[in-house]
This record gives C-alpha cells, sequence and structure tokens, in this order.
C-alpha cells in the first residue's frame, strides 16, 4: 500500500474512532442526565415509580402461556430509562435496608425473604450484582444447589429454614424450596404422591414464617425459550462467559414444556394472600433488575419503618463525650 493510501486509511480510521468516541460519550451524558433527573423527582417532590406489586402479581386465572416475555409492566420508559430509575432507587434501598437492620437493635424480629425462582439464564445471579448490592453486611444471600448426602438425611425444608434470614435481614434465595416441587416433578426424583404433597407443606412453612415477622416476596424471572437461546450461544462466544456456560443446561431445554407445567401448578398451588407469586417478564435484563427492585421497595415501603428512638439521655451523653 502506497504512502498516500495509508494515510487516507489512518485519516478514515480516526475519523470512525473519533466518531465512536462521541456517541460513546453522547449515550453517557444522556444516561447520567436521565439518571440525575430520576434523583431529583425522588428528592424533590417524593416522587417515585410504582405498581409493580399490582402488575405482576399473579391474580386468578394466570396463566404462565399468556406471558408477554419482552414486555415492561408497570414501566413506559426504554433501556435508559430503567437503567437511569435502577441507579436512582439505589439510595432509597439502602435507606430502608438500614432502617430494618436499625429496628431489629432495638427488638423487632421483622426481616424480608426474596425468592427468585427461573429458568437457567433467566437473570437470576444478576439480581444480586445489581439490585441486591447496598448494605451488605445486612443482606443474606443463599444459591441452592444440589442437595448434600446431610441435606437428603433430612424433609426437604430443613435447609431452607437455616437459610432463613435473621431479624433486620433481607434474605435472598436464588432457587429454593420450590426446586423440591419442579426438578423432582419433572426428572422424576421423587414419586408424584411425594411432591404433590409438598404444595401444602410449604403454604404452611410461609405462614409460618409471615406470621414470624418474615415478609415473603416471591419471583419467577420468566424468559422465552428463544431467549434463553440467544443468552446461552452468547456464552459460548465469549470466552469471559465460558464459566458461566454448563452443557446440562442444553439438556434442561428438552424439558421446556415440562418445566412450564410444573412452573404453572406451583403458581396455582402456591400463590396465597401471605406470599403471592409475582411474575416478572425478563427477556430484558434491565427490566427485571429494576422490576425486583421495585418489588422490595414497595414492600419495604409498606413496613413503615423508622429509626429506633434512643435509649440513652443524648444531652447527657454530648456532655460526657465533651469532656472525655
Amino acid at each position: 500500500m502506497g504512502k498516500g493510501k495509508k494515510d487516507k486509511k489512518k485519516k478514515k480510521d480516526k475519523k470512525k474512532h473519533e466518531d465512536a468516541s462521541g456517541k460513546g460519550h453522547e449515550k453517557a451524558a444522556k444516561k447520567a442526565a436521565k439518571v440525575s433527573d430520576a434523583r431529583e423527582e425522588i428528592s424533590e417532590d417524593g416522587a417515585r415509580l410504582g405498581g409493580f406489586s399490582d402488575a405482576l402479581r399473579v391474580g386468578k386465572g394466570f396463566a404462565l402461556v399468556d406471558v408477554d416475555t419482552g414486555s415492561t409492566p408497570a414501566f413506559e420508559g426504554d433501556e435508559d430509562d430503567g437503567e437511569a430509575a435502577l441507579e436512582a432507587g439505589h439510595a432509597e434501598l439502602s435507606d430502608l435496608m438500614e432502617r430494618l437492620f436499625a429496628e431489629s437493635t432495638a427488638g423487632s424480629k421483622r426481616s424480608l425473604l426474596l425468592v427468585v425462582q427461573g429458568m437457567d439464564t433467566s437473570g437470576k445471579g444478576g439480581l444480586m450484582r445489581h439490585v441486591i448490592s447496598v448494605n451488605p453486611e445486612s443482606v443474606r444471600a443463599t444459591a441452592f444447589k444440589q442437595p448434600t448426602p446431610e441435606e437428603l438425611a433430612h424433609d426437604f425444608l430443613w435447609r431452607i429454614e437455616r437459610a432463613l434470614p435473621a431479624a433486620g435481614q433481607l434474605g435472598v434465595f436464588d432457587r429454593s424450596h420450590y426446586e423440591d416441587v419442579l426438578v423432582v416433578r419433572v426428572h422424576d426424583v421423587v414419586p408424584p404422591e411425594v411432591w404433590k404433597k409438598r404444595y401444602a407443606q410449604i403454604n404452611a412453612f410461609e405462614r409460618r414464617v409471615d406470621r414470624s415477622g418474615t415478609k415473603v416476596i416471591k419471583v419467577m424471572t420468566h424468559i422465552s425459550k428463544e431467549e434463553q437461546r440467544d443468552r446461552l450461544l452468547e456464552r459460548l462466544n465469549r470466552p469471559d462467559k465460558y464459566y458461566k456456560y454448563n452443557p446440562g443446561d442444553v439438556e434442561e431445554r428438552g424439558h421446556w414444556q415440562e418445566y412450564m407445567e410444573a412452573y404453572q401448578a406451583v403458581i396455582d398451588r402456591t400463590s396465597t394472600v401471605v406470599a403471592p407469586w409475582h411474575v416478572v417478564p425478563a427477556d430484558h435484563k434491565w427490566y427485571a433488575r429494576l422490576a425486583v427492585q421495585q418489588l422490595l421497595l414497595e414492600a419495604l415501603r409498606s413496613m413503615n419503618l423508622t429509626w429506633p428512638p434512643a435509649d440513652f439521655d443524648i444531652e447527657v451523653e454530648k456532655k460526657r463525650l465533651a469532656h472525655s
């Protein structure tokens, strides 16, 4: 290639880089402005997103097959708007979780439990990184794997009971006791007469958990089979995602319809007044994260959390400190 052509190519490449860089800066600035606007709305007039619980809670006659997994119930914005709203909500979530923890130091037994179920790649893990990234000392997260021999020696709820959040904590279950009416059903791990009894056992267990002061929020992150294929393919195309890929996921896709039937039965049999199910369309990761954050915020707001009063004489302590 001649010197003139080389110079021309360099100029062309430089212009492409400048254009790409300029667009990147423009997008970042636009997102920063949206975050700022969202924060101002909350701080100035208390405006908040709302209605996610009502929009996502399953009702009578609910059918999974009717859910548009690419929809964004209770939210009209685009991805940038959603990410801005998510970031703007972090401060309130952090504040409410700190209040929940503070109440426990004064004797409150209240806590919150988020149960997350969903097919592989439905975004369950991302919720911890993008939503539950506040007040780590007051969060107890458990990712339930295949039961160990010790766990199998006990009732299926034994390991769940041991992982419940303490007073003042937010507990997060990545998978849960529902595996014992999902996986075991699809793969015939135990006889039908065994897993069918578990629906009633689960309902009784969750009523007891609620009576003990733990508010239960149950979420199914629901993606389409096509979206799952795309996400699995992305893991195969990116070296930084290989560690997330499990060849067994392809085999599980062969049971897709059976899983959908099992999930429908779970929702029909275990969505109760004290622990209703919320089905979150999750083809858009940004929406699923925002929706779960808002479900947590709505639950925490409903608890009317307050800062505990001082159990000492404040003025006396100020004087003692001044002379120390």
